[in-house]
């Protein structure tokens, strides 16, 4: 695991201290997403180790569907406790932020390391990726439309519907990934980036020297603390945020969601850095993909069994900040090459966005 998120794990104790300390929920909120950054990275080590002995498809495919574990964790602990709409705006926020924020940040961290030439990456990858995205999209405004032009509340079976489609959509992305061995979703593009020499010198930096056993050990140990640390975060959430005057989906889109992926986004930055932006691009390309079309069905499904009404109707203002930031980054990527400037672009619009949902109105 990365050194600089390792001194963070102090901040389970101290977590579970001001909870039974019964604290004020902006400590507990604080110290527990503080705690979850480094236990999503331990995560992504574990999986990482693991998928060594399972061989580049196989591996791929353990990174792709365990590399958002610990944000579904932290959202069916959410949806437990009835934090539906917070959840929902987690989906629009994860998006968000790794495609703009994450890739922004990364863009420009590798342009300001060579400023006088383009970073260059393959655009195929993001092509597809930017397609999945678009229709994710589509089927986000399908649920909405339907509550506008008919005036009903949307019934469950159709996000159920929906969620299915998606998640089918997802499945079909894998199959194609291993019958052309091209990886077109997330971590699996990394991997396929990795075979290079190059690439995989700088990825091994980052990975960690685990046996398979060590490996499920510390997989399982860091399952059972991110739900202990997901159910004091989520438990502080409401609270927290009443008491610094967000609404929740302010809460959702810019706290929830930033503590779920600031570990991809620090392994976005730092492969970035080293100029290898196939890599970058893999994680938060993909990760927003990803959210879109596996972590949104499989909460949809969650709050089925839970009994909490997990839907797609988002708000206008995040299905338009969704896709009009799918339409820029397709847009910046498409010619296979990025810089300071494109990333700095991506970032101001993550904050411009950011003041949009810090002053919109609680819908009724």
């Amino acid at each position: 695991m990365r050194k600089a998120l390792r001194w963070l794990l102090l901040f389970i104790p101290i977590a579970l201290a001001l909870h039974w300390a019964k604290q004020g929920p902006i400590l507990v909120f604080a110290a527990s997403a503080l705690a979850i950054v480094p236990l999503a990275a331990l995560m992504g080590d574990a999986t990482e180790a693991l998928a060594e002995f399972l061989g580049p498809t196989w591996g791929g495919l353990l990174n792709a569907t365990l590399g958002n574990a610990p944000e579904i964790i932290i959202c069916v602990f959410a949806l437990h406790d009835g934090l539906v709409e917070i959840v929902k705006s987690s989906l629009t926020g994860s998006i968000l932020g790794n495609l703009l924020f994450g890739m922004g940040l990364s863009m420009f961290a590798a342009g300001v390391k060579n400023p006088r030439r383009d970073q260059t990456f393959d655009p195929k990858v993001a092509r597809v990726n930017a397609a999945l995205l678009m229709l994710a999209t589509i089927g986000l405004v399908i649920p909405a439309i339907f509550v506008a032009s008919s005036g009903k509340t949307i019934k469950r079976s159709v996000t159920l519907e929906i969620a299915g489609a998606l998640f089918i959509l997802y499945l079909a992305s894998l199959v194609f990934t291993i019958l052309r061995n091209r990886p077109a979703v997330g971590v699996l593009a990394a991997e396929a980036a990795l075979k290079e020499p190059k690439r995989k010198r700088a990825a091994m930096e980052l990975a960690p020297k685990w046996g398979r056993n060590q490996a499920l050990g510390i997989l399982a140990g860091v399952t059972i603390a991110l739900g202990f640390m997901s159910e004091l975060l989520t438990g502080a959430i409401e609270p927290a945020s009443e008491t610094l005057g967000f609404t929740p989906i302010f809460s959702g889109v810019f706290l929830l969601a930033l503590v779920g992926n600031a570990a991809e986004i620090f392994n976005a930055v730092r492969f970035a850095r080293k100029d290898q932006m196939d890599l970058s691009l893999g994680i938060t390309m993909g990760a927003s993909t990803q959210v879109a079309l596996l972590v949104g069905p499989v909460l949809v499904f969650a709050g089925f069994f839970l009994n909490q009404d997990m839907n797609f109707v988002f708000s206008d203002f995040e299905i338009v900040s969704i896709g009009l930031s799918v339409l820029v980054v397709r847009a910046l990527t498409f010619d296979g090459a990025s810089n300071w400037l494109e990333g700095l672009m991506l970032i101001v619009l993550y904050i411009m966005l950011g003041f949009g949902f810090y002053h919109m109105p609680v819908p009724h």
